[in-house]
């Protein structure tokens, strides 16, 4: 895909082309300090798929551009990124893909352009505007891994308030089944008082047919004996592509590690991000214990083929995710021995130590011990 980069501080085109380089698949095409230039270059270069714009710029701002690209019916994608927090609500307005703000971290740009790839790649499998009129619906995809954002080829559901997202995320866990009103209002109204807690429900509902009506939605949500049931015919979902196709790969080699990796690119973030709702704790815990499963499984393999840069990237995120967990550490340790690596083994080694002994009272068990005793002998007889 290709992307151009609209912001009046060429230092942010630095960042973000550097951050960009990482992900595969993705070419700078261009960077511009103002809109006009920039949509002087849209308009002779059709292919450009992704527009990175800052909202807050002189001679033009980012949300005018957006709006002039909105009215011009353009395929262009649009992400904000700016340092302003207080635009977000406005900005969402219009059809822009996502809004970041500084500084990006690469995980979360990594997100975005994961949605972005997946938008085009449905949209040019629809038929073209000159082919016979299909009675089929567009392709509905649903990015719940970091997100809860819902989107087709006619755009992307801005949602009316965060309780119909909720009521959306929850009814989706159990799409096509029945949940009764009195679930609902224990599991998302919890705390509130019994008569405002069911009014509170109805308003949602409504508002989140509304937030659904522009994309053909609104009678996804149906009414059934005293609850609601979520019916989506045939969905893109991001979070069961991820487990089935990390369950589909039950054995791992260099035969396949392309595939495993491109898996492991599709854990975008955890479950509904960082909403943390807690009737989905369970399957926010389940989701992100298989994706560390895998990635564990999968740097096992780079490692065995000596592929210790991606490797420890991969393990690396793991790490910062939960940095008590042993097995990731023991990982690191053996990629750390391999590339002759030993202050940073032994820094990595201690680091984890002073971490048990100061948030849980503990030691490494014995096996790490040893294990760390093996690879700094290993280490000394290699001089």
């Amino acid at each position: 895909m290709k992307v151009i980069l609209v912001d009046d501080e060429p230092t942010m085109h630095l960042i973000l082309r550097k951050m960009l380089d990482k992900l595969p698949g993705i070419h700078v095409a261009g960077a511009f300090t103002d809109t006009k230039s920039a949509a002087s270059f849209l308009s002779e270069h059709t292919d450009i798929g992704l527009a990175f714009v800052d909202i807050s710029m002189p001679g033009g701002s980012g949300m005018e551009f957006a709006a002039r690209m909105e009215d011009a019916d353009s395929p262009l994608q649009i992400v904000f990124v700016t340092s302003h927090k207080e635009f977000a609500l406005e900005a969402y307005e219009l059809s822009v893909l996502d809004y970041l703000v500084k500084p990006v971290s690469q995980e979360r740009l990594q997100r975005t352009v994961h949605r972005a790839m997946t938008n085009q790649r449905v949209s040019r499998q629809s038929p073209s505007l000159s082919a016979p009129a299909s009675t089929d619906s567009p392709k509905i995809i649903l990015t719940m891994l970091g997100d809860v954002a819902v989107s087709s080829e006619a755009g992307r559901v801005k949602w009316i308030s965060r309780k119909c997202a909720e009521l959306f995320a929850y009814l989706l866990l159990y799409r096509g089944k029945r949940i009764p009103r009195s679930r609902l209002v224990t599991d998302i109204f919890g705390g509130m008082h019994q008569g405002g807690a069911e009014s509170y429900l109805n308003t949602t509902v409504y508002q989140l047919r509304k937030s659904l009506e522009p994309l053909g939605l609104r009678e996804a949500v149906r009414s059934e004996n005293d609850g609601y049931a979520l019916e989506l015919k045939d969905p893109a979902i991001d979070y069961l592509e991820f487990e089935q196709q990390a369950e589909k790969l039950q054995v791992m080699d260099y035969r396949n590690v392309e595939q495993a990796l491109h898996i492991e690119r599709l854990y975008t973030g955890d479950l509904f991000g960082d909403k943390a709702y807690v009737w989905a704790i369970h399957e926010t815990e389940r989701y992100a214990e298989l994706y560390a499963a895998f990635v564990k499984r999968l740097a096992e393999v780079l490692i065995s083929l000596r592929n210790t840069a991606h490797a420890s990237k991969l393990l690396l995120k793991l790490n910062e995710r939960n940095p008590l967990d042993e097995s990731v550490i023991r990982l690191l340790m053996t990629i750390r021995e391999m590339n002759g690596d030993k202050k940073g083994l032994t820094a990595l080694y201690t680091g984890y130590v002073r971490l048990l002994g100061r948030e849980l009272g503990i030691r490494p068990s014995e096996e790490l011990i040893q294990h760390y005793d093996l690879l700094v002998s290993r280490l000394s007889n290699k001089k």
